[in-house]
């Protein structure tokens, strides 16, 4: 799968020990992005308290973020390739940064979701840039290997650090701080960054074609909201015409990319099966998980009553398992095959999401625990064998669109779960029968119904907490039900879809 073509230009070559402390700084990057994701779940009774956004505002703060940046992903890929990847990673990690102030001191449900759109603009800018440089800097097969696996291990890493440290901020500060740890990491990375981080761009890339971009975006946000109105509100005038203007406008992207001398996404890259199999992988397999996830927290804080850090500890085994079995990713590939060691992953997960299926509000950890460290095993394996798959797949000058592109499919199935499995929790709680005199906001969230109990009597508050606890886990099992059909339906298309791929070997 190595390719011919000329590879891309490079200034200030690295020198061989230099790669991997140049990689160090790229997994920051990624350390940041995983950190403020991990973050906003535990944050989020808190957020609801302090803001008291209705259900609908919860999910856009919770989602947002991933809808602009699944729409930006491809263009900022591209404009990295032709500006420099450095340069891009820098300034979108500056950006991110300063960005995470503004989430940290919002003081309206508008002003938040806000703050999360602007930080999606600047997380589009970081992670193709930091997968197209691994490309570039690592050449031998097997160190690349190793390195992509320590990328999704960081990243797993972040998921374990994020609610730990969120946890302990929250327990001592206000819920804005735990943005403001964005900050030092931030400075790290771009101090560092600029002495090892060499530069790379595409040789002769052509214009950055602005309509391209607005089609992308105007696309991929358009598809996304009229999912998530669909799902909630079912299929409606605004849900019907929002996602007929996106399926044209990138059906418009499509079109002006072929037509393009220097296209900002090259679609010949899908006629690669181990390409389209591994993003559609990717894609499917965030959709069944992210869901489950951004109501899991809320789950070991509202319904079992852990305190935030605690809430972070019980999560920790999915990202223990994630980041051992990224590491060893590469490893089993090579030795079983690509298919394998994907389907296999993506079906762990999908059994241990069906094992969440028997939850209740009083389910001990142990279950809990062993079901997320399979979690985390199973997406340790998948999600670093995908991507390796990817950047082998292309050649280095087009390692940005590539990476965008397997990004893109990560975010919009973040986007389409929350949207689509957190309706389903959602549908399922604000059936809920309550006392009479419940107000309305606790049929929202149920955030909304632990802040409506404080303006209660005890035993009306008991009553309606209990059965809205209740119908929180029914919505979870729900949706979990839905998730393990999901995972499981993609290890099979991946057996078939991955057939003869393998990793490169060491020339």
């Amino acid at each position: 799968m190595t390719s011919t073509l000329r590879p891309a230009t490079t200034t200030g070559a690295v020198k061989r020990p230099d790669r991997w402390l140049a990689l160090s700084v790229l997994v920051l990057a990624v350390l940041l992005v995983a950190v403020d994701a991990t973050v906003l779940g535990l944050a989020t009774p808190y957020i609801s308290e302090d803001l008291e956004p209705s259900g609908t505002q919860l999910l856009w703060i919770g989602d947002v973020y991933s809808f602009v940046i699944a729409g930006l992903l491809v263009s900022m890929g591209s404009l990295g390739d032709r500006i420099g990847r450095k340069r891009i990673l820098l300034m979108g990690a500056t950006a991110f940064g300063l960005i995470s102030v503004l989430n940290a001191y919002a003081t309206t449900p508008e002003t938040m979701i806000a703050a999360r759109a602007l930080l999606g603009v600047a997380g589009a800018t970081l992670m193709p840039a930091t997968l197209a440089l691994i490309r570039n800097l690592f050449h031998d097969p097997r160190e690349r290997s190793l390195a992509v696996g320590i990328w999704g291990a960081t990243a797993s890493a972040g998921t374990a650090v994020g609610p730990i440290v969120g946890g302990f901020l929250l327990e001592h500060f206000w819920w804005g701080s735990v943005f403001l740890i964005n900050l030092p990491v931030m400075v790290v990375l771009v101090v560092v960054g600029i002495r090892t981080l060499p530069e790379s761009r595409t040789p002769n890339p052509g214009p950055w074609d602005l309509p391209s971009v607005l089609l992308s975006l105007v696309g991929m946000i358009g598809i996304v909201y009229a999912v998530k109105e669909a799902a909630t509100h079912g299929f409606t005038g605004i849900s019907l015409g929002t996602g007929l203007a996106g399926a044209a406008a990138l059906y418009g992207f499509v079109r002006r990319q072929l037509t393009l001398p220097a296209p900002l996404l090259d679609m010949r890259l899908f006629r690669n099966r181990g390409f389209s199999g591994a993003v559609l992988a990717d894609l499917l397999t965030i959709l069944g998980l992210s869901g489950l996830v951004f109501f899991l927290s809320q789950y070991l804080q509202l319904v079992q009553g852990r305190r935030p850090l605690e809430a972070g500890l019980a999560e920790l085994p999915a990202a223990v398992g994630a980041v051992v079995a990224g590491l060893i990713a590469g490893r089993a590939a090579r030795r079983l095959s690509v298919r394998a060691v994907v389907s296999g992953g993506l079906a762990a997960i999908g059994l241990a999401l069906a094992a969440l299926t028997t939850i209740g509000q009083s389910t001990a950890y142990p279950v809990l625990g062993v079901a997320l460290l399979l979690v985390g095993v199973g997406a340790g394996f998948s999600f670093t064998v995908t991507a390796d798959v990817i950047l082998g797949s292309v050649p280095k000058d087009q390692a940005g669109a590539a990476s965008a592109v397997s990004e893109t499919a990560y975010e919009l199935g973040a986007a389409l779960g929350i949207a689509v499995l957190g309706s389903i929790v959602t549908g399922v709680y604000r059936g809920f029968a309550a006392p009479a005199g419940t107000p309305e906001g606790a049929h929202e969230s149920l955030g909304g119904a632990v802040e409506a109990a404080g303006h209660m009597s005890p035993a009306a508050a008991e009553e309606m907490l209990s059965s809205a606890r209740e119908a929180f886990v029914d919505g979870l099992t729900v949706a979990s039900g839905a998730g393990a059909a999901v995972l499981l339906a993609t290890a099979l298309a991946a057996w078939f879809l991955l057939r003869g791929q393998h990793l490169e070997n060491t020339p």
